[in-house]
């Protein structure tokens, strides 16, 4: 034996030095954690492949934590092996890191998200924790769909955005692009985002958040080649685009990179720009939190004052095979130490911390204890789930739920490839569905199969894959089939429900709910929380009737019951169990047991027995479920499908190839654009029509389309094929596969 060879050697005295720089950074970090207004909670967001990692990778290496000659092509971010062989993010991933600036210490806490649609639900849970966002645009592509629905999640959560105009040398190098024209066409990617902000919300665009080269809260530059500029770099450099251009025809990226490195323009954009958490929080928690201003709790956030009670909310829940359950978080005020005895919204029992850290991409490096205003990782809450609220005041009122931007659109069937896995498989998927609220898992009673729901094919395969190789259960899936929901089309009513014992009767209509209302009830902006006159206002500006919106008493999805009775005996207090019958009919609808969406229900008449005995549960239920299912069965019942909007760059000579494989698709093309040689298409496709796209399109257009896609909501399939997709889903689902009649629910005795 020779001893380690000098390879080995090398290696292993390069990974203790890369452990002891970070070990370094993270006491480093640890001494500015207790200095909010030192402290930057930042998102990197963008369309699928404008460079959110590589970016990421240039921070890292600014701040010591990986080699500067490997930053923009190691993606450490990126460490999971699945991202690594898909060449995609697939969770948000947290870091915290150090920059300096005139001298003083800033502490920087890093999200890097996905770009996928598949994954948009980790960006709206990181725009949770953050109070600035770097919007990654690339210079070539601009503005792209993703770019718009990443920039509305972080305005819904009141979050700042600045601007990184990315791979600018691809402008210079590959379209030849000279340094007039330049300006002109990256003045358009800012104009084009601009636009996007002003639409959404114009109030704060007039307060400043408008993104101006001038004023300093955009960069460009290159991500893969480690350098950016910005107008106040170019003041301190004398560096301009004239001399950027001339670097890159010369091919001198790297001195470029060493005259003005990216990190020093991005850091200090986002240190001068972006909020700390005592500036944001005045008016963030507002956006994210509506519990009583003045309570201990209240000030505590505002003021964002780490003596005060704990305010933590959890945006991620990862599995450590050693650890256990990690959850990470915002913390808003108060301070998180070991032993803590803290509560999670909506149960009654304690959880005690067990360890408490920050993140540092793969690794978790332990602390004392985290002050508020900072990203925390704590172990021992093993109640928590996604948007779980944790404080250590019993009655805080917790923050409000976070809204993801799609549904799920399409389900796999999962089962045991071994009988003797099956409770392994049930406990995996219950962690599962705590840690991405994206997926809904259901079991279906009838079959007995687990049928898991995501957010596309992607979702669902990286989803199974984990499952297998993380939690060592061998299953078996079925293909992807996708998610339709059931609605009504026009009014039918009164319908008589009758309980089993003929006792008790209840008449009510049916008619499609008003599309205002529906959207306000998918924003969140109606609950039965609220205050009667304020929910009233709401519901007649959305276009409901006054007499109507006076007499909601409770929804269901976007399905809403309203009580026209008058002075009927009993009613209230049988009104609970009415409630739960409506729910029971609409979670598994009529037509194919799919879920009802958009169906407004007003209760018009109602007989009761005057014994509590005959009006019970066993009685209720079931007779309000019937007169819902036999209702909807006759207001010309709809089946909704799910569309996406499909957005597909193709040159001018393969458009034909594009068009015929969306309109063979039953797509409708909804605009055409040109850039230069480029055609680009804005179609809308069923999800149902979309299995193989990828392939497809690739081959009628000779690999050369780029194309993505993002959630368009729901719409009703042509009455052509509504009784043979219905006889697909009830065969399918075990049913009887006729289009059931209304009598088949109403009991007939």
């Amino acid at each position: 034996y020779m001893g380690p060879s000098l390879d080995l050697i090398f290696i292993l005295n390069f990974a203790r030095r890369i452990m002891g720089k970070r070990k370094k950074i993270a006491e480093r970090v640890t001494t500015l954690m207790d200095k909010p207004e030192f402290i930057r909670n930042i998102g990197i967001v963008a369309h699928i492949d404008h460079g959110k990692t590589t970016l990421s990778d240039n921070l890292l290496g600014g701040a010591g934590m990986i080699s500067m000659e490997l930053a923009g092509k190691q993606l450490f971010m990126d460490f999971d092996p699945l991202e690594q062989a898909r060449g995609i993010t697939i969770d948000a991933a947290n870091v915290s890191m150090v920059h300096e600036i005139d001298g003083k210490e800033y502490l920087i806490n890093m999200i890097d998200t996905p770009g996928h649609v598949d994954f948009g639900g980790d960006v709206t849970r990181a725009m949770r924790a953050v109070d600035g966002a770097v919007v990654v645009v690339d210079a070539v592509e601009g503005a792209m769909p993703q770019t718009e629905t990443v920039l509305r999640q972080a305005l819904k959560e009141g979050v700042r955005p600045v601007l990184f105009v990315n791979k600018v040398d691809r402008m210079i190098n590959e379209l030849k692009v000279e340094p007039k024209d330049m300006a002109l066409r990256l003045g358009k990617v800012i104009d084009n985002v601009n636009k996007l902000i002003q639409g959404m919300d114009d109030a704060k665009y007039r307060a400043g958040w408008k993104l101006d080269a001038s004023k300093g809260n955009i960069a460009f530059g290159s991500a893969l080649y480690n350098w950016a500029i910005s107008v106040p770099q170019m003041k301190k450099t004398g560096i301009g685009f004239e001399q950027v251009v001339e670097y890159c025809r010369a091919g001198k990226m790297k001195e470029l990179a060493e005259k003005v490195p990216l990190y020093i323009a991005v850091n200090d954009m986002v240190v001068k720009f972006l909020p700390s958490p005592i500036e944001a929080q005045k008016e963030r928690v507002k956006v994210i939190w509506h519990g009583n201003w003045d309570s201990s709790v209240g000030r505590a956030m505002a003021t964002c004052d780490p003596k005060g009670p704990v305010a933590f909310m959890i945006n991620k829940i990862k599995v450590d095979p050693h650890a256990g359950e990690v959850a990470t978080g915002r913390l808003f005020s108060g301070t998180l130490h070991r032993g803590m005895e803290l509560y999670v919204s909506g149960v009654v029992n304690t959880n005690r911390i067990q360890q408490t850290g920050i993140v540092m991409g793969a690794e978790r490096v332990e602390v004392e204890e985290i002050p508020a205003g900072n990203i925390a990782a704590v172990t021992g809450l093993r109640d928590a789930i996604v948007g779980s609220t944790v404080s250590s005041e019993q009655e805080m009122t917790p923050f409000e739920q976070i809204k993801h931007v799609s549904e799920p659109v399409m389900t796999v069937a999962v089962e045991a490839k071994n009988t003797r896995d099956l409770p392994k498989v049930v406990e995996v998927l219950r962690q599962i569905a705590k840690e991405d609220p994206t997926l809904q898992v259901t079991i279906n009673e009838e079959t007995g199969e687990h049928l898991l729901a995501g957010m596309g094919e992607l979702h669902l395969d990286v989803t199974v894959t984990r499952m297998q190789r993380d939690r060592g259960v061998e299953l078996k899936t079925s293909p992807p089939i996708v998610v339709y929901r059931e609605s009504v089309g026009g009014k039918a009513g009164p319908v008589e429900g009758k309980s089993p014992n003929h006792h008790n009767r209840f008449y009510i209509e049916f008619e499609p709910l008003e599309l205002g209302v529906i959207e306000a009830l998918k924003d969140g902006k109606i609950s039965m929380k609220m205050e009667e006159v304020e929910r009233r206002k709401i519901l007649i500006e959305k276009g409901m009737e006054k007499d109507e919106a006076r007499n909601i008493v409770g929804y269901f999805g976007t399905n809403v019951l309203l009580n026209m009775t008058k002075g009927i005996q009993y009613l209230r207090e049988t009104m609970e169990l009415i409630l739960e019958g409506f729910e029971e009919a609409l979670k598994n609808g009529p037509i194919c047991r799919e879920p009802a969406q958009g169906i407004k229900a007003r209760l018009v008449d109602v007989k009761l027995h005057e014994d509590a005995v005959h009006r019970g549960p066993a009685q209720v239920i079931p007779a309000v479920r019937q007169a819902v299912q036999a209702g909807i069965l006759m207001a010309n019942p709809v089946l909704l499908e799910p569309f996406q909007n499909v957005f597909i760059q193709v040159p001018q000579d393969q458009m034909g190839g594009a068009m015929s494989e969306i309109q063979g698709r039953r797509g409708v093309i909804l605009n055409m654009d040109s850039q230069g040689d480029m055609i680009i298409l804005k179609s809308k496709m069923p999800v149902a029509q979309m299995f193989g796209f990828s392939g497809a399109i690739r081959s009628a257009t000779e690999g050369r389309a780029l194309w993505s896609s993002e959630f368009a909501g729901f719409e009703p399939l042509p009455a052509n094929l509504l009784l043979e997709t219905v006889k697909q889903i009830r065969t399918r689902k075990g049913l009887k596969p006729e289009m059931p009649k209304p009598s088949d629910y109403l009991k007939v005795v």
